[in-house]
């Protein structure tokens, strides 16, 4: 049962890797925010304004609930019985509260005292009730609102739970939205579903959503077949795919491809040395002048920027601003030395990524994708018309776009240019329901778009463009079908007389 080295594909998970180890992506959660980052011994992180480490949550199983303890402590929270319907005191309305302002006992400065005392959240919550004059004259509901309100502002409570497709997509959606083109999660559910991603698949994605659309695939073919990626710039931007916490196994099915080299694989005028020109000149005027170092930093703190969500105070800061200074023109004699070694580790990566390029080069060239997935900035009709000679016959697209106009012409396009079928302009609807005893309803507040999808399947059309002589053969039949013989014409008025 053991791996003996036999199959390429993704080993299987070990029986431990439900628990949290060092150096796992976990998603914290509290209530319906979440916050993705990765766990780190003496790390501090902010989360809704409270900074704590994650040491303490090594070692337990993903959706562990945790308490922030003085000193940025988490430990595991004990589950306590809720007390019963009999202890409950309860109004039949609201219509006599007044809210004045004067039900409270406690002062902000009580409230203060008790957590300089070292006091949980819960039982802050407690005396709050207790020294509330209108508590008890509330309804069944009024009471629980209230409770949770209290809960939510004094108690320090995080759930660290994995992530998943579905929990970023939400958090992406919730924190900063245009980081993903405004894509719910929904969509991006209807896209898997329509560009029918699978394992043993072979996809090409074009997406600027910083790597969520590439992530969600890469999880439901689970390291078995293989995706190109297209990107452009200066390379692709995965900060919310490093956020699944994939294994090495996943990425060795893992391509990418410049965006500006394809109208040359196109045409077949694609070459190695296309590729091998630019990186390394680039590469040594970056490093002769001591900013590659910086330039890095740079770009991990923008990928980061969603993974580690802005909050009012980041006591995090010094320190990155400490890493982020430490460049080679302050570094010793010793470090400076080391810089040699430094630029031929970058030399080497390049170099294996010039490889990747060609290897992606030449699957594209094969022209046997099993499906497209196109969700970028730029308008879907250029891209979507290139990228589609990649793709096979009777094989899915889906392009996603903020607005429907884009996609509309980009129908029009494909209608015109033929080789599709069963075109489709869709928008998802979505509404959350509030399910609790006696007071299900719809919230009040709803998404208003997700964005729109095309959606079609590629069909085979060189046979028909080929044989020119079969639309005239065509065309001359359906003359002779429609054109009545002269003889019926004049044994019609004969049979009539």
């Amino acid at each position: 049962m053991e791996g003996s080295g036999e199959q390429p594909g993704p080993q299987p998970q070990h029986p431990g890797d439900h628990r949290i180890r060092d150096g796992d992506f976990v998603v914290l959660k509290r209530e319906d925010v979440f916050k993705a980052v990765q766990v780190q011994r003496r790390k501090k992180v902010t989360f809704e304004k409270q900074w704590f480490y994650l040491d303490n949550v090594i070692g337990h199983s993903y959706g562990t609930t945790f308490e922030v303890t003085s000193g940025g402590s988490l430990q595991p929270k004990k589950k306590r019985e809720e007390p019963t319907a009999e202890t409950k005191e309860a109004g039949t309305d609201n219509r006599n509260i007044v809210d004045d302002g004067k039900s409270q006992k406690l002062t902000q400065d009580d409230i203060k005292a008790l957590k300089d005392k070292g006091i949980k959240g819960e039982e802050i919550v407690q005396q709050l009730i207790e020294n509330s004059t209108t508590f008890r004259d509330k309804t069944e509901f009024a009471q629980d609102k209230y409770i949770k309100k209290k809960k939510k502002k004094y108690e320090a409570i995080i759930t660290v739970v994995k992530p998943s497709t579905r929990i970023l997509s939400i958090m992406y959606y919730a924190r900063e939205p245009g980081k993903i083109n405004h894509m719910r999660y929904d969509t991006l559910a209807q896209m898997l579903t329509l560009g029918n991603i699978r394992a043993g698949n072979k996809m090409i994605v074009m997406e600027t959503c910083a790597g969520l659309v590439l992530g969600a695939m890469m999880e439901r073919m689970g390291g078995f077949g293989s995706i190109i990626q297209l990107y452009p710039g200066g390379g692709p931007v995965r900060a919310a795919t490093a956020c699944f916490g994939f294994p090495k196994s996943f990425l060795s099915g893992l391509y990418e491809f410049p965006l500006n080299k394809v109208d040359s694989l196109l045409r077949g005028t694609f070459s190695a040395e296309m590729l091998s020109s630019e990186p390394k000149d680039s590469a040594l005027v970056e490093e002769s002048n001591g900013t590659l170092e910086e330039k890095q930093a740079s770009e991990q703190e923008n990928e980061d920027s969603m993974a580690e969500a802005p909050e009012s105070n980041h006591p995090e800061d010094q320190e990155t601003m400490e890493t982020i200074s430490q460049d080679p023109e302050h570094k010793g004699p010793k470090e400076r030395g080391s810089k040699k070694d430094y630029i031929q580790e970058k030399q080497r990566k390049q170099e294996e990524q010039r490889k990747r390029h060609l290897e992606a080069a030449a699957l594209l060239s094969e022209r046997n994708a099993d499906g497209l997935i196109v969700a970028s900035r730029f308008h879907p009709t250029p891209l979507l018309l290139s990228l589609l000679d990649f793709v096979a016959p009777s094989r899915p697209f889906v392009v996603y776009c903020q607005y429907k106009e884009p996609l509309l012409e980009c129908y029009t396009k494909l209608r015109e240019r033929g080789g599709v079928i069963n075109l489709r302009l869709s928008e998802t609807w979505l509404r959350n329901y509030q399910v609790l005893p006696d007071r299900s309803h719809p919230k009040l507040l709803m998404s208003g778009g997700g964005g729109y999808l095309l959606s079609g399947f590629t069909v085979a059309v060189d046979n028909l463009k080929a044989d020119s002589s079969l639309k005239s053969n065509a065309s001359t039949l359906e003359s002779h079908e429609t054109e009545e013989p002269a003889a019926k014409k004049r044994k019609c008025p004969e049979s009539d007389s």
